[in-house]
């Protein structure tokens, strides 16, 4: 059984999964417009993973008996100066999508709500995964600096970047 508390912390965290996607797609946009069709198509996938992320919290706190809170959603950012300036705000974001996970984990072990501690160790296992691909990103765009060159072959290397869904994830838009 879930409490209220946990249910409201996980309804809140959910509406800032959407948030994020919001955040992605709004980047994937941004990266087009600079004609960077690979970082493009990265930040989509991006957009769906974190789709299914959303799925996963309405899906839990359904199953836990809840009835889910859509909150309004504030507007995200739409304009970047460079690619590296978008995997830097992204690599800040995944960070902060990091700390507020294990809030969340700390919590449900305060509560000893084994259930919920057991649903956020994937979301504490997929951060690991996130924050590192970002940086690994920010290290090359670092290394290539202003050259063209060097941020197409980038570009190409993040067009490559496919959508693979969780076993078990619910279908995502």
């Amino acid at each position: 059984m879930i409490s209220k508390k946990m249910s409201e912390s996980l309804n809140k965290h959910m509406n800032f999964e959407l948030y994020s996607a919001h955040l992605y797609l709004s980047m994937s946009s941004c990266a087009n417009e600079l004609g960077l069709k690979g970082a493009a198509n990265w930040f989509m996938v991006q957009y769906r993973e974190e789709m299914v992320h959303f799925m996963k919290f309405y899906t839990y706190l359904v199953d836990q008996g809840t009835n889910i809170t859509m909150l309004a959603s504030k507007a995200v950012p739409n304009t970047y100066s460079s690619l590296l300036d978008m995997m830097q705000k992204t690599l800040a974001h995944e960070q902060l999508i990091t700390a507020r996970i294990n809030d969340l984990s700390e919590q449900a072990v305060q509560e000893k709500d084994h259930a919920s501690r057991i649903f956020l160790q994937w979301f504490v296992t997929e951060q690991i995964e996130e924050e590192n691909n970002d940086r690994d990103l920010i290290a090359k765009l670092k290394l290539v600096g202003d050259n063209g060159h060097g941020i197409l072959m980038i570009d190409s290397e993040m067009g490559q970047r496919v959508f693979v869904p969780p076993a078990g994830a619910q279908p995502a838009v």
